[in-house]
């Protein structure tokens, strides 16, 4: 499958798509582990009330980034899927780092490796990701995504961190994984 044809998928077959693909910055980041999908008739989702200038590139092309602040202290990125002007997103919640570990220390000084990418906030921060690159394409430089080497196991949880629509399993991970943000809770196949 092509980038392009897993970014013009549903929310839920992106989010369970990314996983094991390796996202890059300027040549630094790692293997994706851990996915929210956000649909636009989801509460919880910043596209829920329609377009913004705020949440705009939520409804861009497939594989358009969308970068905010969550409660204006870390910045946080999305993936634009489903055809453009749909407002659906996947958040990127955390990422086994593989390249560019010397300088995600650096930006993180954090004493362990487990805690460089292993939150939204922190992958972003690792990365060098900011609100510069809302609206830009996830595969155009300063991005590049390497597709997944081998298939992944996956479950879904609910998602955390958001007080609407908590319930719902479209937190997406790869089974056993050590790097996620928090452990999975109620995990199902």
């Amino acid at each position: 499958m092509t980038l392009d044809e897993l970014l013009a998928g549903t929310v839920h077959d992106v989010a369970r798509g990314l996983l094991g693909w390796t996202i890059l910055r300027d040549g630094i980041g790692g293997r994706i582990v851990e996915a929210e999908a956000y649909a636009p008739d989801d509460p919880a989702s910043h596209a829920f009330r329609g377009r913004t200038p705020r949440n705009g590139s939520m409804f861009g092309t497939p594989g358009t980034l969308y970068v905010y602040r969550s409660y204006g202290i870390h910045w946080c990125v999305n993936v634009a899927c489903e055809p453009e002007g749909t407002g659906a997103a996947v958040l990127l919640r955390a990422l086994e780092p593989t390249v560019g570990l010397a300088e995600m220390r650096e930006r993180r000084r954090v004493p362990h490796d487990r805690d460089l990418c292993s939150g939204p906030g922190k992958l972003t921060q690792a990365l060098g990701i900011t609100g510069a690159d809302d609206g830009r394409a996830m595969g155009s430089p300063p991005f590049a995504l390497e597709p997944a080497d081998a298939a992944v196991e996956v479950v879904t949880t609910p998602r955390v961190g958001i007080t609407k629509a908590e319930d719902r399993p479209w937190r997406y991970l790869i089974r056993e994984t050590e790097w996620a943000s928090r452990g999975p809770r109620r995990a199902s196949p």
